[in-house]
């Protein structure tokens, strides 16, 4: 069984966005696609090998998850469970 996380949930953890009601915003205005598609929940399942499209600011980020974190951490312990694929802004 592959391991699981919330959507918002993992936008916190990986610093993202400092809150899960910042997470829901971005996901609720379509700033945000998992796997190419549009969220719709913000409780949308993401899972290792999920790739996010995240408009942040002036920027679009591209990320794929390598590994679910299991908490918030440091900044640099968050870039530890995903690798940028490519970066715009």
């Amino acid at each position: 069984m592959t391991e699981t996380i919330r959507l918002d949930q993992l936008l916190v953890y990986l610093r993202f966005v400092r809150t899960r009601s910042r997470a829901k915003s971005m996901i609720e205005g379509q700033a945000l696609r998992l796997n190419r598609k549009h969220v719709q929940r913000v409780s949308q399942s993401v899972g290792i090998g999920d790739v996010i499209t995240l408009a942040l600011g002036n920027e679009v980020r591209v990320i794929q998850v390598l590994s679910v974190p299991r908490r918030r951490a440091s900044a640099e312990k968050a870039r530890l469970h995903y690798r940028e694929l490519d970066r715009t802004g």
